[in-house]
């Protein structure tokens, strides 16, 4: 997020108050200054000289030269200390208020640090600060928030996928246990039970594979090593790959990709969102049905198009993306992932500088990636 560190906040507040209470002071300094002078004539003067008089006790004469040695003669030095005096008492008092103020700060903050679940308060002058702190708390909050329900999210995953590892391994140990046991099975029976070991080893692969997903879900510190990738072989690829997934639910990959259309991008990563999304396409697509690949390159830009028969609920759409979404919509035990795949896609077409997004209507769902196209080759002696 970039910051801007010109920004203008509102100090009217502040600047009144301080303006206020520097004007009060050099007002008192002034009538200080007006008072000295005052003293050197008039009635003033002549109460100041009698009351000399009284205080040592001698007469008008003596008296006057006495006022005229203390104030008159050193009236300039009188007002310069007075003046000084006042300045330094302006000088601790404005001090002193920024302190106060400083104090008020460092309580809000301390305020947020024992997460208080009060607003925090701060003065008048202060609004500013407080609506900023109050942001901040809120922010602050929300983010803890988040990443409590984030490792909430984690654990209860951890329970799902260490249940349903329980639940293939459990059937692993015991037919392979009848295996060991009786080993005049006939051979229609041990090849079954072979075949069912095997299944649930498979499944147990799966789900141990998502746990690495789990512990490799942080792609924004990931490098990415870009090249010119022949999307047409990538697609074919994949769909290879995936045949006995597509083939057991009577389900095809039909590619319309040219030969000659390419992305600019790290193979590895791409083929893995590619991936992801084709299994979802398996997944939630309608049985015995196509799974259509497209691509259009332009010099910007190449747009991929995955497109199946299936809708996805229009409450639902926008989470999609979401990690860990599984966890709030049925799972079903023997297809289920966790609900991982197509926020990792995201993710990585968001490193590559692309972007990813879904249209559900009319009994089809279209997942279209939209990824930088390779740069053009450098002509000849240029």
């Amino acid at each position: 997020m970039k910051i801007n560190n010109k920004r203008a906040y509102d100090y009217s507040k502040l600047k009144r108050r301080i303006f206020a209470r520097g004007l009060l002071i050099t007002a008192f300094a002034t009538l200080a200054v007006l008072f000295f002078r005052w003293l050197s004539y008039g009635r003033l003067a002549n109460a100041v000289v009698e009351w000399i008089g009284h205080i040592f006790k001698t007469d008008y004469n003596r008296a006057l030269f006495i006022y005229q040695k203390m104030i008159p003669n050193n009236l300039e030095a009188i007002i310069g200390i007075v003046i000084i005096i006042f300045m330094l008492f302006l000088f601790r008092m404005l001090l002193g208020s920024f302190t106060a103020y400083y104090d008020e700060i460092v309580m809000g903050i301390d305020h947020i640090m024992l997460d208080n679940p009060k607003e925090i308060t701060l003065s008048s002058e202060l609004e500013f600060v407080e609506q900023k702190l109050n942001h901040l708390k809120k922010t602050l909050e929300e983010r803890a928030l988040d990443a409590r329900q984030a490792e909430q999210q984690k654990n209860d995953l951890v329970v799902y996928l260490a249940h349903d590892i329980k639940t293939p391994l459990t059937s692993v140990i015991g037919y392979l246990s009848l295996l060991d046991e009786t080993p005049d099975i006939a051979d229609e029976q041990k090849l079954k039970y072979i075949h069912i070991a095997l299944e649930k080893a498979n499944r147990l692969e799966t789900l141990v594979n998502e746990f690495f997903e789990i512990t490799r879900y942080n792609l924004q510190s990931v490098p990415l090593n870009k090249e010119k990738i022949n999307l047409c072989y990538m697609m074919v690829q994949i769909s290879d790959e995936l045949y006995p997934q597509m083939a057991v639910r009577g389900k095809e990959t039909r590619i319309d990709v040219g030969d000659d259309v390419s992305v600019y991008g790290d193979s590895e990563k791409l083929a893995r969102v590619f991936n992801n999304i084709l299994k979802n396409a398996i997944a939630y697509s309608l049985d015995n049905s196509p799974i259509k690949v497209s691509a259009v390159e332009t010099p910007e830009k190449t747009r991929i198009r995955f497109e199946n028969h299936g809708v996805i609920p229009k409450d639902k759409i926008n989470c999609v993306f979401d990690k860990f979404y599984r966890l709030s919509s049925a799972r079903s035990s023997s297809t289920g992932g966790a609900g991982l795949g197509l926020a990792i896609a995201k993710d990585i077409v968001s490193l590559h500088g692309g972007n990813i997004k879904v249209e559900s209507t009319e009994g089809r769902t279209v997942f279209t990636v939209e990824l930088p196209s390779a740069p053009a080759a450098p002509r000849p002696g240029s």
